[in-house]
């Protein structure tokens, strides 16, 4: 799988993932019986997909029960480790309203670890940068549903992490005509 083949580069052997809009569970199943070393907390905002993260999980020492989590809630639930070495979210950005992309920003600043990362994985639309076909028909398909979703322009993001202390450290182009994104803090000998 190529996420796995990129969070093995991005991570060092061991840490504590915190994974947003774990929706079924099949990435915390897969990555967490890959990466061993990792101690994995899947969160759904949708209590209905927690049983279905459970039951893709239950086998797995390393993947600890999920927990539901709203990215609105400001600060986020006391239940969630109160630092993490790495987040992960997954196919959320473009299914979501705004106000859940600029909400994802702080609540990452505020839990992650001083060297973590948050790793965004989805389509993303790119000034410059020629949009799929696909993914344009994607988009049309996603904002005929509801107005609030669809992809997002990779500028604004970056607008939102920027404002509170995270930067762009990794763009990967991904099959399916996806981004992995790596976000982090700026260190002060790091140039930008």
């Amino acid at each position: 799988m190529p996420i796995l083949a990129e969070l093995k580069r991005l991570l060092p052997p061991q840490g504590l993932m915190l994974e947003i809009a774990s929706g079924t569970g099949q990435h915390a199943a897969h990555f967490g019986a890959e990466l061993t070393g990792w101690r994995w907390q899947p969160t759904d905002f949708d209590p209905a997909s927690l049983p279905s993260i459970s039951a893709w999980c239950g086998d797995l020492a390393n993947v600890l029960p999920p927990l539901r989590l709203d990215v609105l809630t400001d600060p986020w639930p006391c239940e969630l480790p109160h630092t993490v070495d790495a987040m992960y979210c997954a196919n959320m950005l473009h299914i979501v309203p705004w106000a859940c992309t600029a909400a994802l920003m702080p609540g990452a600043a505020r839990q992650l670890s001083s060297g973590g990362v948050l790793i965004t994985y989805g389509p993303y639309l790119e000034e410059g940068v020629p949009t799929a076909a696909g993914n344009l028909e994607f988009d049309a398909d996603l904002r005929s549903r509801n107005p609030a979703f669809g992809l997002r322009q990779l500028s604004m993001v970056e607008v939102e992490a920027l404002a509170v202390g995270l930067h762009l450290q990794r763009r990967v182009a991904m099959p399916a005509n996806n981004l992995l994104l790596a976000w982090g803090r700026l260190r002060a000998n790091s140039v930008a």
